[in-house]
């Protein structure tokens, strides 16, 4: 079984067809064409349904993704193995839900890459449940996550920082002055709410729904950034990571006001299979988060 017509298999699958295929990887389609069908020969069966111009994957072209996926990685990273003795090469796929990606993993990369260019790094969002099942599935070398502290049986999953929650309000809202806010005060008010499975929307619904606070669910942002807008506009309140929304408070922008986090206690996390194969540059970009965590634990 050629390694090109696996990579070719796994083109025509995320392009959708022969000929975005053929353009991507720089083929006549006559080539693709043939490398499929060389590998349909192979295994005796067909891989896709030609439906006029459509292709759709046979059920023994949905069997085939995880093995092709699985003898790409390895080839690249039996490349990378032999290559590692005169450069850190290779290539990362990291996945993080978005505060940390805008607000923990900058600095990491920057030094990582200051070290090691030859290494491609590809970050993909995404909530925490999602990014775990990526790890699973082998499609993510590590994930950062921002839950409370767990443990699983296939990941390793290790504690970097315990994360402070900030319940904010814009400058003139009432609540600045309550010496303590509790979750009754937030009864009448608009509260503005990251996308669903967001773990700390979560754990603040649960909490406000236990004493009889329920918010509005159509008031949904998938951009911190625009929530942090939202806020300061006056359009309501929001509970986000205080990494996210320190540099405006710290600018009086916005306002933390005297909220319990306890109940939404969260840590930044990083996770990575048990089973998975620690490449030299996976390697040296774990020994790197670990320096950068400290600096965090320090603050």
């Amino acid at each position: 079984m050629e390694i090109r017509n696996l990579f070719t298999f796994l083109s025509v699958v995320e392009a959708g067809s022969f000929t975005r295929a053929a353009n991507k990887l720089g083929y006549a389609q006559s080539s693709v064409t043939a490398q499929i069908q060389a590998l349909e020969a192979e295994l005796e069966t067909p891989l896709f349904d030609r439906l006029g111009k459509k292709i759709v994957l046979t059920d023994a072209g949905q069997r085939l993704i995880p093995y092709a996926q699985e003898i790409t990685k390895m080839h690249a990273l039996a490349k990378e193995a032999i290559r590692s003795d005169t450069a850190l090469v290779g290539t990362l796929t990291i996945g993080a839900p978005e505060s940390l990606a805008a607000f923990r993993l900058p600095g990491i990369i920057r030094d990582y890459k200051s070290r090691y260019p030859e290494v491609k790094i590809t970050l993909k969002p995404g909530v925490c449940w999602e990014l775990r099942d990526l790890i699973r599935s082998g499609e993510l070398d590590l994930a950062f996550l921002l839950q409370p502290e767990t443990e699983d049986r296939e990941l390793h999953i290790e504690t970097l920082v315990h994360e402070k929650m900030a319940l904010i309000a814009p400058p003139d809202h009432p609540l600045v002055h309550c010496e303590h806010v509790e979750p009754s005060n937030l009864k009448d008010e608009t509260i503005l709410q990251t996308e669903q499975g967001c773990t700390y929307r979560a754990l603040f619904e649960h909490h406000l729904n236990r004493h009889g606070i329920f918010p509005n669910p159509d008031l949904e942002f998938w951009s911190i950034e625009a929530i942090k807008n939202c806020v300061m506009s006056g359009l309501g309140l929001s509970l986000l990571p205080l990494i996210t929304v320190q540099n405006e408070v710290r600018e009086g922008k916005l306002i933390q006001l005297a909220w319990d986090d306890r109940e939404e206690r969260l840590t930044t996390q990083i996770a990575y299979h048990k089973k998975k194969w620690q490449s030299p540059a996976l390697h040296e970009f774990l020994l790197l988060v670990g320096r950068h965590a400290e600096k965090w634990r320090q603050v």
